[in-house]
């Protein structure tokens, strides 16, 4: 039976969460990175057929994570994956309102959560398995905030806007080398999350879109993590994926 590799990160809850149940299928592999891994799943991996492996790691804290899953990768050299894919899910909102309102350890958390630990991930996954005969893939899970403003969340816009011109040079390097990954920057859509809890409860002095953020989850415009979950995954299994390299789940 062919088999599949996953590298998930942020799979203890909203999206990612969705995205590690769906992932579970006996033809699949599944390495979960999280804070705090979710035990549920290797219950209803066993019940699935799947496999996982789940670590319990900080990416804002832990700078060997690439390092350790590079290692991991070399040492799952000759497994016969048939496809290998690393999907960069953790993010971080930080505190919402002005930047000068965001403690300086804060700030840099999220910086690194959603821009610095996707890239060097991303660096170890290719690295490492650039000798491997398989399609490989990268996943960023990215947001229409890194492509419009969004005032209050200036450093989440930031470093959003960096992941999606990030895939877009990895996608212009990726083609001049020996086996090319295709690579994604997707914006999943508006989803009812806890970071959306965190947007509507922040305070609208500092926030001005936070009504707009009421109103939509009152009218409901918000998918459930469960539905953006599968339409992510819709969108990494189209043959046609990494052709453009910053994309989003409702453009199709």
């Amino acid at each position: 039976m062919s088999v599949e590799l996953y590298i998930l990160t942020g799979a203890s809850r909203g999206l990612g969460r969705a995205m590690a149940e769906q992932l579970l299928a006996p033809s699949h592999t599944l390495l979960t990175i999280s804070r705090k891994p979710d035990r549920s799943l290797d219950a209803a991996a066993a019940a699935s057929g799947a496999r996982i492996e789940q670590w319990a790691l900080d990416v804002a804290l832990d700078v060997g994570v690439a390092a350790r899953l590079e290692a991991w990768l070399h040492r799952h050299t000759g497994a016969g994956f048939t496809t290998a894919t690393l999907i960069n899910n953790a993010a971080l909102v930080g505190r919402v309102g002005p930047i000068e309102s965001m403690a300086a350890e804060m700030l840099a958390a999220v910086v690194r959560v959603d821009l610095e630990a996707p890239m060097l991930l991303t660096a170890a996954f290719l690295r490492a398995t650039r000798p491997w005969p398989t399609r490989r893939r990268v996943l960023n899970i990215s947001s229409g905030a890194g492509r419009r403003t969004l005032s209050g969340s200036a450093a989440y816009c930031a470093a959003k806007a960096g992941l999606d011109h990030f895939a877009r040079v990895v996608a212009e390097d990726e083609v001049l080398l020996p086996n090319p990954a295709g690579i994604v920057s997707l914006a999943p859509g508006v989803i009812d999350t806890d970071m959306q809890t965190d947007l509507r409860s922040a305070a609208p002095e500092g926030f001005p879109g936070q009504a707009q953020f009421v109103a939509m989850k009152a009218t409901g415009q918000l998918a459930t993590a469960k539905e953006a979950a599968a339409r992510c995954l819709a969108y990494l299994a189209r043959p046609d994926f990494g052709t453009h390299p910053v994309a989003d789940v409702r453009d199709v």
